[in-house]
């Protein structure tokens, strides 16, 4: 779409919060085979000749799809990642990929499905003490926060394990509580059915390495544009540190005593790292790293007004921090890309989306809102948030979440889109 009736566009819907409808056409679009349990995660060194065709029929080709034309800036070359995708987040229109339906292992990437499935569930205050049985079953050289037993935790400080540790201690401890494992799993599994997100298998919630455990680059940024509708999943993935519970003692008058110990978020596009700085807008989102997927990232940021979503699975430079590289270049071509190049396919929208289209107010997940925290109004705007400055956290980047515009939703035929101005960000940087 020309860049001036993208500004057209976005100055409508920053003007009113009405539900509007239009005709469209769309074509149809075929998912490959559900994966199975016992598939590989990994099956190959080159991606399957037939893939989905979620989102556009040359999303399910192999290799680079990009529409490049004058005025479009040519692809980084040095982008390795075994698949990658850069999305605009509010008009879901897929700007380029790299074997977007490849279905790959996806590490803590995972964690997003298991927070948009998850992190309605209970309220951020409600508390929890920690059972024996609540850390059984975690992986062996698993990322962990630090939860012990016997210790109480409120929701909201597991939810910092899970998001800036990528703690798989946390993701027991909240699976536990809803109703274990398995369960979870198995609501993990019908969310992204929902989100349509059907390259996706969940075996264990936490991302660790388990034989079938698949996801793709368009799932997880399918998920993760799920998951930052939700105000709470914005606000603990732009948290950059925070401080978390440690273990109680008792002091010298034998009176207990619990200290705390600051905890700092593993996305090194947040929070920076050696040879690498903060990228410029970055408001999230996940990353991930195991033996068999290798380094995992979806991360989101906003520039100019525009929001844009990239996911990198695996590249294959072997150098420090690669992931986060590779994500930085495609993010600036993205940027400069936007409004120029067309795009090659969208992000389809949860299959309750026309439920949530002739309901003002609900979400696109068909969530009205999330526990613990202020949701969608029956507007459909939110309350606006000041910061994602944690409760008792000692720094972080806030994020501004003033919302004003609606959900914009496309119908014609049956065939519908749903088209969101997001609540995402100003970013407003916070410092020590």
């Amino acid at each position: 779409m020309p860049a001036p009736k993208k500004t057209a566009r976005r100055s409508l819907l920053l003007a009113s919060a009405t539900l509007l409808t239009v005709s469209l056409t769309a074509p149809a679009a075929l998912a490959a085979p559900r994966p199975s349990p016992s598939s590989s995660a990994s099956p190959s060194a080159t991606p399957p000749a037939n893939m989905s065709t979620v989102g556009g029929e040359r999303l399910g080709r192999p290799g680079t799809q990009v529409n490049l034309a004058d005025g479009v800036p040519v692809l980084p070359k040095d982008v390795s990642a075994r698949s990658w995708i850069v999305a605009d987040a509010e008009s879901g229109e897929v700007l380029a990929a790299h074997n977007a339906h490849w279905r790959l292992a996806p590490a803590s990437t995972l964690k997003m499905l298991f927070a948009d499935t998850v992190l309605p569930r209970f309220p951020k205050t409600m508390k929890h003490k920690v059972a024996v049985s609540d850390l059984a079953g975690i992986g062996a050289g698993s990322s962990m926060v630090g939860i012990k037993e016997n210790e109480t935790y409120t929701v909201h400080d597991l939810w910092l394990g899970v998001f800036l540790r990528s703690g798989n201690d946390a993701v027991h401890v909240l699976s536990a509580m809803n109703r274990g494992v398995d369960n979870t799993v198995k609501e993990m599994n019908e969310h992204a059915e929902e989100l349509q997100a059907l390259d996706t298998h969940v075996v264990s919630p936490d991302g660790y390495d388990a034989p079938g455990q698949v996801s793709s680059a368009y799932d997880l940024t399918l998920i993760a544009r799920s998951g930052m509708q939700k105000k709470d999943f914005r606000e603990y993935a732009a948290t950059a540190t925070a401080k978390f519970p440690g273990t109680t003692t008792k002091n010298k008058k034998g009176k207990p005593v619990r200290k705390s110990f600051e905890i700092q978020n593993t996305n090194r596009l947040l929070t920076g790292d050696y040879g690498l700085s903060q990228y410029r807008g970055i408001a999230g989102v996940k990353n991930g790293n195991t033996t068999n997927a290798g380094a995992t990232f979806t991360g989101v940021a906003e520039r100019g007004g525009r929001v844009l979503l990239v996911t990198v699975m695996n590249p294959q430079n072997d150098e420090h921090n690669e992931v986060y590289k590779e994500t930085a270049r495609l993010f600036d071509w993205g940027f400069k890309a936007a409004g120029k190049v067309e795009p090659v396919g969208e992000l389809v929208p949860p299959k309750g989306a026309a439920q949530a289209g002739a309901e003002p107010g609900a979400t696109a997940s068909g969530e009205a809102g999330e526990a613990g925290g202020a949701g969608t109004s029956g507007g459909g705007s939110a309350k606006p948030v000041a910061s994602a400055r944690t409760e008792g956290g000692s720094s972080g980047i806030g994020v501004a979440l003033a919302i004003t515009g609606g959900l914009l939703v496309l119908l014609a035929g049956g065939v519908f889109l749903v088209n969101r101005r997001w609540p995402l960000p100003d970013l407003v940087r916070r410092r020590r």
